[in-house]
């Protein structure tokens, strides 16, 4: 068996298991009629869209949406952090698998403008909507968490994303609404100058 096939078997499996988890979870909230529509973020959606081949288990909530548009998820409302919690107990996982701390300053400080028209939509049963961020929006998260957390997996997501300059200087300019400081900008011109853009205008 050649390498990329292995390669895209594992892939197929990762996506099947983080199916399977927001599946039990509208199962868990079809018991209590709790319906909700959470927006995510990060490596799940990611691999929910196919765009990258790592396993995640972690479910990065930045927002749920309404009739009225987004609203913050944290803390997450106590009957879906509820379900949450029988998920992780059936299925021998973290009790935040689900997860709302870790994207909540991106609602606060804004999310890349059109964001929620490039939303993927998927429904795990009647009680539960998940909309996933589009690659063009992610490629700004995965750019500001390489910055701002050090490389790692989230540098790995973004090479894997295989950006273009234009998104990564729309990426980048956003970022610097995130955080306008000096120490932050060097940074994010090194990320830049590795992948391969020098001199860039990040206050057009």
């Amino acid at each position: 068996t050649s390498r990329s096939k292995m390669s895209g078997d594992a892939h197929i499996d990762s996506q099947a298991k983080a199916d399977r988890l927001l599946l039990a979870l509208g199962e868990q909230l079809s018991l209590t009629g709790d319906a909700y529509d959470l927006v995510v973020i990060g490596g799940s959606a990611l691999l929910a869209l196919g765009l990258i081949s790592r396993s995640t288990q972690d479910v990065d909530v930045v927002a749920l949406a309404g009739d009225d548009g987004l609203y913050e998820a944290l803390p997450l409302p106590k009957p879906l952090a509820s379900a949450c919690r029988r998920v992780a107990r059936d299925l021998d996982l973290p009790e935040d698998w689900l997860n709302s701390q870790a994207a909540a300053d991106m609602l606060r400080l804004g999310l890349p403008q059109g964001f929620f028209d490039r939303l993927a939509t998927r429904d795990y049963g009647a009680f539960l909507t998940v909309r996933y961020a589009s690659r063009f929006d992610q490629i700004h998260f995965k750019l500001h968490a390489a910055v701002d957390r050090g490389g790692g997996k989230h540098l790995s997501d973004l090479r894997e994303l295989q950006p273009k300059e234009d998104e990564l200087l729309a990426a980048a300019r956003w970022a610097r609404t995130h955080d306008p400081s000096d120490g932050f900008l060097a940074v994010l011109t090194d990320a830049l100058a590795y992948f391969g853009i020098e001199d860039a205008d990040l206050d057009a």
